[in-house]
């Protein structure tokens, strides 16, 4: 018999790739989007959260075996810290408790190698105390300054943060729940697709992400990692961010980091 797995940012990309296997698997997948999807929500406001949990809980039942948060969007605008940050979190924390209802939960978030990159550091600092309107005062002073090619690498910092964090809390490891993320490099992607289309843009961006191993990955690549942390199979993997990037981080952060 099947699971019964969430995954956000099911209409394109990632999201809907790993949906596919899923349900190529005997899975039944719950997908979140704004649109094309099971439930149809806005992770980037708190009532479009609270709306998701409540029909995703109304649907399982209250019980649900795996958890997958891909949702993302990497504009310069403050709606890339409200939907990679709080979007994520708000529903990993909602439906936690169905996830602890299951016999063997599973629950995995998509992060970036941006992560690893400048970030602002009020904007992670917010994020990380939970307070929404103070890190998207902070996202707006960001913009304001020009520098808001810096939220999407703060976002998904922040996630990591507060992913290694939790990870290891009573409600998730104490709970049986192990909770992990996926970091990709660049992922030929719709979100990704603007990028390739601008030369200038994918000079820099081959620049500050290079990819020795295989270069540029497609959405099976990483959909394949996070099919696997949300597996029985993963029994004892917790809190970790896991780089399928081609080479990425450990070309850019050097050996000296493990």
């Amino acid at each position: 018999m099947g699971r019964t797995i969430v995954v956000s940012g099911s209409a394109s990309g990632i999201g809907a790739t790993l949906a596919g296997q899923l349900r190529e698997g005997g899975d039944e997948v719950i997908g979140i989007d704004l649109r094309d999807v099971q439930v149809c929500a806005d992770l980037g406001t708190a009532p479009g959260r609270e709306r998701a949990v409540a029909e995703l809980l109304d649907r399982s039942g209250g019980v649900l075996d795996g958890v997958v948060a891909c949702a993302g969007v990497s504009g310069p605008t403050p709606l890339t810290v409200t939907v990679n940050f709080f979007g994520a979190v708000g529903l990993l924390d909602g439906l936690r408790p169905a996830l602890a209802r299951a016999e063997r939960p599973r629950a995995a978030v998509v992060g970036s190698i941006s992560g690893t990159q400048p970030v602002d550091e009020a904007v992670v600092r917010a994020c990380l105390d939970g307070d929404e309107p103070a890190a998207l005062a902070a996202a707006e002073k960001v913009v304001e300054t020009g520098a808001g090619n810096r939220l999407y690498p703060s976002s998904k910092s922040a996630l990591a943060q507060w992913l290694r964090r939790a990870a290891v809390a009573p409600g998730w490891a104490g709970a049986g729940i192990p909770l992990n993320a996926v970091a990709p490099g660049v992922v030929l992607t719709p979100m990704s697709a603007p990028l390739f289309a601008d030369e200038r843009m994918r000079t820099a961006m081959e620049k500050a992400v290079p990819m020795p191993l295989n270069g540029h990955a497609g959405p099976e690549v990483i959909a394949d990692a996070l099919r696997w942390l949300i597996s029985p199979s993963n029994s004892h993997m917790a809190g970790q961010v896991i780089y399928v990037d081609g080479g990425a981080e450990a070309t850019v952060r050097g050996p000296e980091l493990f």
